[in-house]
């Protein structure tokens, strides 16, 4: 009798890689048949896209989806952030799959059939909308993954949580919002992933998957300086403190730190003011000008390092021309680090994903991602999907958030494969199939 029960449990596990290939070939079969809804679904958000904390006609359209595949759904999550559970019908591990969905205060210059047409107020002001970073793209895949996860959920080992993001590109002023809300509101509470996995479109080679373990992206820190002076007429500047002026020196002086007092040969630094706000006439001198920039780090004791000498150097600057001047610092995002073991574990899933594109390594990428929110939760790994147009040289591609910003559909099949493949392989190997 022992000798029976041996041989049926031997049997079983010389069956279980068939099985699960057969499993990831239907996977994969599934998601080609596909690929014509999720080019649709794409096409039909980058028409419409909307802003972050705003995302209502994205959010209905990704609920409805996943309804109709009858999985378990949660809405208003972050304002209107979207979760859906898919549970197998074998008992298994939880893992989790990000997407953002909210738009750039961007005028789309694509020229596109599809192209946004879209305004909206962005800090008091009528701004083009546009899907300039792809995020129409991730939200497009995941519901494909979602879909052709669902078409297999009797013979899925575990659960698979989708999660639909809004506001990953920042809250607007005053509001609360993104990866840091959902985990707030208890996203990863019930149930809570022992893993996560997200991705990223990137003007790199079309299809071509792209990840590194550890620091990924930079933690990204939004900072204001108030310089103080007195107002005065422009043409007798000696009659009071000009925050003009200051301001110029300080810019330099500030941007002068990173090259200058930091040593960027232990990980990447950058400091970079984006806005100058003072004066409102010719000839009149302000009482105050507002520096607003952003830093990014990839070291947390270089971080409050550069945080420390910005505070120095904003105050004497300030302080040498009879001025004062603050300086507040808000963090936006912590760094991206993949987890080194599930980054080296998710090679084989990656590389099935990308077929014949194959995989590559990368260097760190001194954008921020608030998915690093997730990963401070539990394990991830955070990875890139090359969608640069064909015949064009990588050097001539433009940017994520430029308003020329292209995805090459024909790598999101990759994508989609790269998010189902890791979920099910994932499952899988925690199933112990």
């Amino acid at each position: 009798m022992r000798s029976s029960v041996i041989s049926l449990a031997l049997l079983a596990a010389l069956a279980a890689p068939s099985q699960a290939q057969d499993l990831k070939a239907d996977l994969g079969n599934q998601i080609h048949q596909l690929m014509p809804k999720v080019i649709d679904w794409r096409r039909d958000i980058h028409q419409h896209p909307e802003l972050s904390n705003s995302e209502v006609r994205t959010s209905q359209l990704v609920a409805a989806h996943l309804k109709k595949l009858g999985l378990e759904v949660r809405t208003g999550i972050a304002h209107h952030g979207v979760v859906g559970i898919l549970k197998g019908g074998k008992p298994g591990p939880v893992v989790a799959l990000r997407a953002d969905m909210d738009a750039l205060p961007v005028a789309e210059k694509t020229g596109l059939p599809y192209a946004s047409k879209v305004k909206a107020l962005f800090a008091g002001e009528e701004v083009g909308v546009m899907h300039a970073c792809g995020h129409d793209a991730h939200t497009a895949m995941l519901m494909g993954a979602a879909e052709a996860l669902a078409k297999l959920r009797k013979d899925i080992p575990g659960t698979v949580i989708f999660l639909f993001q809004p506001a990953e590109e920042g809250a607007p002023p005053g509001e609360e919002g993104g990866a840091a809300l959902m985990l707030k509101e208890g996203v990863f509470k019930d149930p809570k992933p022992d893993a996560i996995f997200g991705l990223h479109v990137w003007p790199m080679e079309a299809g071509k998957i792209f990840v590194r373990p550890e620091g990924t992206m930079a933690a990204s820190d939004r900072f204001e300086v108030t310089i103080k002076g007195q107002q005065t007429h422009g043409s007798s500047p000696w009659r009071g403190v000009d925050p003009v002026t200051v301001a110029g020196s300080m810019i330099e002086a500030i941007e002068l730190l990173p090259s200058r007092q930091v040593d960027v040969t232990k990980a990447p630094v950058v400091v970079s003011i984006g806005q100058v706000k003072g004066g409102i006439r010719f000839n009149i001198i302000p009482d105050e000008v507002k520096l607003v920039g952003t830093i990014r780090t990839f070291d947390e004791q270089m971080r409050s390092d550069l945080i420390e000498r910005m505070e120095r150097t904003v105050k004497h600057v300030a302080e040498a021309s009879g001025a004062s001047a603050t300086l507040e610092v808000s963090s936006g995002a912590a760094v991206t680090w993949n987890d080194a073991k599930l980054t080296d574990w998710a090679g084989q899933s990656l590389a099935w994903a990308a077929g014949d594109k194959g995989v590559g390594s990368l260097k760190p990428i001194t954008g921020a991602e608030d998915f690093s929110y997730f990963q401070q939760q539990v394990p991830g790994v955070f990875f890139f999907l090359g969608v640069a147009p064909e015949g064009k040289p990588l050097a001539d591609v433009a940017p994520n958030h430029s308003p020329y910003f292209v995805v090459n559909e024909s790598a999101l099949e990759n994508g989609v494969r790269a998010l189902s493949g890791l979920a099910l392989d994932y499952l899988s190997k925690g199933s112990g199939q």
